[in-house]
């Protein structure tokens, strides 16, 4: 059965929090994980030990190189112009047998009814195994959940700024500043204009998660 799987940081929990629709989308994925240093905490304090965050451009790495053997074919949409067509160089250069089986950037707009068609057709030609999208939440996961059903692909990713990151457009966080949690910090004193907003709710994300655990606040665990 086709699924997604959403590559998730605490941003994209408070999207879902002022979003009961993008809750769903969320709740209906195949998978959701955590990624962010924030999540992985407050779940390891609800008692899952065995948790570790799951990073879209590592994950993206690990997926690449297990897929070798098995000829995984590999399609990246997302991206500003150009970037998706350069991760796919810099994964070849890092893996030179690897399966690509298509690029697309897509335009800054939602696309047209005619367009959405002819990317669901190349995709599904392409027959891709897993088709990573690069588009940061929650652009991503409502465009995988929208076109899940009808690519013909097993798995879709939403992996965010992995694209950038992979593809050398734009520089990763140290990892000693991702395994304290502020890379956040890192990436918004990178971008202030662009990702202010989306940071913003990083102390609504402390003070809700508090009053979870403290008892004060009490969220279901049902799925919508």
């Amino acid at each position: 059965t086709p699924a997604y799987i959403c590559v998730t940081p605490a941003h994209g929990v408070m999207d879902c929090y002022h979003d009961p629709s993008l809750k769903t989308i969320f709740n209906h994925s195949g998978m959701t994980t955590p990624d962010g240093m924030a999540i992985v905490w407050l779940l390891k304090l609800y008692g899952h030990k065995h948790v570790s965050r799951v990073y879209g451009p590592d994950l993206m790495l690990a997926a690449c190189e297990a897929g070798l053997e098995k000829g995984w074919r590999h399609f990246f949409y997302g991206g500003n112009p150009g970037v998706a067509d350069r991760l796919a160089e810099r994964l070849t250069d890092l893996f030179p047998a690897i399966n690509i089986a298509g690029t697309y950037s897509p335009p800054f707009r939602p696309l047209s009814l005619d367009e959405e068609k002819q990317v669901t057709e190349n995709i599904r030609a392409a027959k891709a195994d897993i088709v990573w999208v690069g588009l940061s939440t929650p652009k991503q996961e409502l465009w995988m959940s929208q076109f899940v059903d009808r690519l013909a692909v097993p798995v879709l990713v939403g992996v965010g700024a992995a694209f950038d990151f992979l593809s050398g457009t734009k520089k990763q966080a140290p990892r000693w500043v991702q395994r304290t949690g502020l890379e956040w910090l890192f990436r918004l004193l990178s971008e202030p204009q662009r990702l202010w907003r989306r940071y913003i709710q990083y102390p609504k994300f402390a003070i809700l998660s508090l009053a979870q655990l403290l008892g004060f606040l009490n969220y279901s665990e049902e799925e919508d």
